[in-house]
């Protein structure tokens, strides 16, 4: 029997569930500064204020996690497009070390910029197929 894994990044995962008409915050994915600027500056014309920069590496504990060169940590906060792109500066390209990457932690090749929304209530969901 062929035990293959899906892994897919929280930006696929948000397509897929939007596309089944769950609702899911805008966002934007990015793979340079520039991208995610401009990720930004289109969520701002949309009404948005607020922002979210999050790593698109295949582990959890993303938030908790620290960059290897910056000390950043891997989802941050953002208040203004300026600190959309010194947030994107400090993530690309740097290694994330969380809980679950080990002390090897794992490069950062795309950003998720999302529209910062307050959370009244968070659910996690798994799916185990045999």
């Amino acid at each position: 029997r062929d035990h293959t894994s899906m892994k897919i990044h929280e930006y696929q995962a948000k397509e897929i569930l939007k596309k089944y008409g769950v609702a899911v915050p805008d966002g934007i994915a990015a793979t340079t500064v520039e991208e995610a600027v401009e990720a930004a500056k289109t969520m701002e014309a949309n009404g948005s204020s607020l922002f979210v920069v999050k790593a698109q590496i295949h582990a959890g504990g993303r938030g908790k996690g620290r960059t290897k060169k910056n000390n950043a940590k891997g989802v941050i906060l953002c208040k203004s497009v300026d600190e959309v792109k010194a947030a994107a500066e400090s993530l690309l390209g740097d290694v994330l070390v969380t809980i679950q990457t080990g002390e090897e932690g794992q490069l950062v090749q795309r950003l998720y910029v999302t529209d910062g929304v307050d959370i009244e209530k968070e659910f996690y969901l798994g799916i185990l197929l045999d």
